[in-house]
């Protein structure tokens, strides 16, 4: 474990493995083990990073309005400590909306950009997208973080025999900060970089589940705006895909990584 200081906030980030580094984001309530299934098989090529975003997992959590440029300047923070002028940037879900406000405002600091059942944007535009979004909202902040947590683990995994990864969940969502994480549900509605897309220069792989919240078609809509981009559909996976589909997973983003160019290379 180690930390670094941005913003007055002390950051918890952890190193695996040497070589080109890849930055790991998790998603909103989650933490570095997210990616537990993604470290060793990453480590064995690459400098793997794993970092916890403000109100999450080892690092503080102020009690302040979040936001998701606040995220991407922490992370900033982290390739400037670390002295790293480029990174593989990987993210999912909340850790995908974080790398692509990082795509945009710096796209020079990225070699490649991953992103992991997210989107550019999360704009109320439909009656629909409004009544999911109000009702996460209302849900988030009537209900205890352990029962938030019940809720969502049944949606992330469903099957009988993913009961393990359901109780996984629950224990760790307790643990969340309640006011964190409001904030930075608070941070996700109504934030977007969707028309400034175009900047982003890097090769970018989308891997979209086939059962995730939102469909398929909206993950191929943004990927036509992109320069150079390519979807990457995982069967049988719902939200969290680098668990639920994890060997899979790992081979899609390794065959895209080992085929960036690099400095060195």
């Amino acid at each position: 474990m180690a930390y670094f200081r941005n913003d007055g906030c002390q950051l918890h980030y952890e190193e695996y493995g040497v070589g080109t580094p890849v930055v790991l984001l998790h998603g909103l309530g989650s933490s570095t083990r997210d990616w537990e299934n993604q470290t060793s098989a990453l480590a064995a090529q690459y400098q793997v990073i794993l970092f916890d975003l403000r109100g999450h997992g080892r690092s503080d959590r102020p009690r302040e309005d979040y936001s998701i440029e606040g995220f991407a300047d922490d992370v900033l923070a982290l390739l400037d400590h670390l002295q790293l002028p480029q990174v593989h940037l990987v993210g999912i879900s909340m850790g995908g909306m974080v790398a692509f406000q990082l795509a945009v405002d710096h796209p020079q600091r990225l070699l490649s950009l991953t992103i992991v059942n997210s989107s550019p944007e999360v704009k109320v535009n439909s009656l629909a997208s409004a009544m999911q979004l109000g009702k996460r909202w209302l849900f988030s902040r009537l209900l205890s973080m352990q029962s938030i947590g019940k809720m969502i683990s049944q949606l992330l995994f469903p099957k009988p025999g993913q009961a393990a990864m359901r109780d996984q969940v629950v224990e760790r969502w307790r643990l969340n900060d309640k006011h964190a994480y409001l904030a930075s549900l608070d941070a996700i509605i109504g934030w977007g970089v969707r028309k400034r897309l175009p900047t982003i220069a890097c090769p970018v792989l989308v891997v979209a589940a086939d059962q995730d919240y939102t469909p398929v078609a909206q993950k191929a809509a943004y990927v036509a705006e992109l320069h150079d981009a390519r979807l990457q559909v995982i069967e049988d996976s719902r939200h969290a895909t680098p668990i639920d589909q994890a060997q899979r997973f790992n081979a899609v983003l390794l065959e895209f990584l080992d085929n960036i160019p690099t400095k060195e290379q």
